[in-house]
């Protein structure tokens, strides 16, 4: 079965606006969000930014970010602290598709994640969630450790 949307077979993925490049860049080097929640702009065929959230928001702010109903993709930057008193870093990539959102958009989301992870140089540990749990912060702590 082909998707297909506005003519275009979303098989290739969707492009990338500048924007969600930039931000990403300013997330991984510079430390200036803690996270950015990105959405397919269905009109515009890109993956955009949805909403940041500042290097002081907290994991709950972000996790309460993400739409009840609908698909983004999102990357978030866990610090921590290692056994050996070490300060670490890791970017989380998720990829959420609540199993109430839209059949369409639970597609378009799956097919266009590999081209658009593979534009985000530097992610650490990719998470698949449909529901809040399988993102929670316990879930964070023990794959970054």
């Amino acid at each position: 079965m082909s998707f297909r949307i506005r003519g275009q077979n979303t098989s290739c993925g969707v492009g990338v606006a500048d924007e969600s490049k930039n931000t990403f860049m300013e997330l991984k080097r510079k430390k200036g969000y803690r996270y950015v929640i990105f959405k397919i702009d269905e009109k515009k065929n890109e993956v955009v930014v949805d909403k940041t959230g500042g290097p002081a928001q907290y994991y709950q702010d972000f996790a309460e970010s993400l739409p009840q109903n609908d698909c983004r993709y999102a990357v978030y930057d866990f610090d921590f602290v290692t056994s050996d008193k070490c300060r670490k870093s890791k970017i989380f990539f998720i990829a959420w598709s609540p199993a109430v959102s839209r059949i369409r958009s639970k597609m378009l989301y799956a097919t266009s994640k590999f081209s658009f992870k593979k534009v985000l140089d530097g992610i650490h540990y990719d998470i698949q969630a449909t529901d809040p749990a399988e993102m929670e912060l316990d879930v964070i702590k023990d794959r970054a450790h």
